[in-house]
């Protein structure tokens, strides 16, 4: 008896090792899946300008790092007590306008620095909706608790945001021309845009990414960059049918449907190859959160001594990975 309809997943030609570098950028499902990522030790850089969730705000980034078009104050501001930037999270905003230029630009450098030697740039949308400044006319990546009435709501056409899209992928390939590109849409429901609202961004975004693949797939030359797929968003919708598998808010994943996602993206975009380091990075990281009775016991110096010769063996290998101590 088949309880569940099951997404079918093909394994990718160019999978994720421990030789890849991998760049996360978009909406609070990316740092689900680069916290992951992290956790078992990849290379990985997720977020570096926050939590974004449209198109727009993500390309406009991406054109900054790549152009190195540094900011200044003219595009900053103060509001209650805090110095604030439209175009990231509110994670980098700071006590003074120094201190939010210095987060914004060291933020542009470091993008850069890993999307020019990044192996795969995962991309994850979570909306099509989005807020304009009335005063600038520019479209925000976040509105900071700015009255709300100093903004309209629109929602960018599907043509726009295959635009949009296209110009991010150009943008990545003109300083990275082998990087593979993996779109998902993020399986969050955005319900204050409404309920049938937030299935038509959704939507939009689908088509939006699909159009690329499309027309990614379609270049005559077939080396270069590829653009994929994973399908978090249907997942969550056809696999995970059951608010059981929600947080309280009935609005974002819980652990245990991120960690269902999380195997399906594992089987899919994981090389086999790195199953049995992986094992070995989960016991270092269990032991690290290992907190004894008596530390001055014997059996815990042996425990400690077996810990630091797992760390070790797995540097001599892989001098990328450190371990908090």
């Amino acid at each position: 008896m088949k309880l569940q309809t099951q997404i079918p997943l093909k394994k990718a030609s160019s999978p994720i090792d421990y030789q890849s570098k991998v760049v996360l950028l978009g909406s609070c499902f990316s740092k689900n899946i680069g916290d992951k990522l992290s956790y078992y030790k990849f290379r990985t850089l997720c977020n570096p300008f926050g939590t974004l969730f449209h198109p727009q705000a993500m390309e406009a980034l991406v054109r900054r790092a790549v152009n190195k078009e540094y900011y200044t104050e003219n595009n900053v501001f103060c509001y209650n007590g805090q110095w604030h930037c439209f175009d990231v999270h509110s994670s980098l905003s700071a006590n003074s306008k120094e201190a939010l230029l210095q987060n914004l630009n060291t933020s542009l450098e470091i993008a850069l620095a890993h999307i020019t030697k990044a192996s795969h740039l995962i991309i994850t949308l979570g909306t099509a909706w989005v807020y304009r400044h009335k005063e600038t006319d520019r479209m925000v990546a976040n509105c900071h608790k700015v009255p709300q009435k100093e903004f309209n709501k629109e929602m960018i056409s599907i043509e726009e945001n295959t635009l949009i899209l296209k110009r991010m992928v150009e943008c990545v390939e003109s300083v990275n021309k082998n990087i593979q590109f993996i779109f998902t849409v993020s399986p969050v429901r955005h319900l204050k845009d409404g309920f049938v609202e937030n299935q038509q961004s959704k939507a939009n975004l689908i088509t939006s990414i699909h159009a690329i693949l499309s027309e990614i797939s379609a270049r005559k030359d077939n080396t270069g960059s590829k653009a994929h797929y994973f399908p978090s968003y249907e997942i969550m919708m056809d696999e995970l049918r059951d608010y059981r598998f929600y947080n309280a808010d009935m609005v974002h994943p819980n652990t245990l449907a991120v960690d269902y996602i999380w195997e399906k993206f594992s089987f899919m975009w994981l090389s086999t190859t790195v199953l049995p380091v992986m094992e070995k990075v989960d016991k270092v990281q269990k032991g690290l959160l290992h907190r004894p009775f008596n530390l001055s016991s014997d059996q815990h110096k042996k425990f400690l001594v077996k810990q630091q010769q797992k760390i070790k063996e797995l540097q001599e290998e892989y001098p990328f990975m450190k371990f908090k101590e």
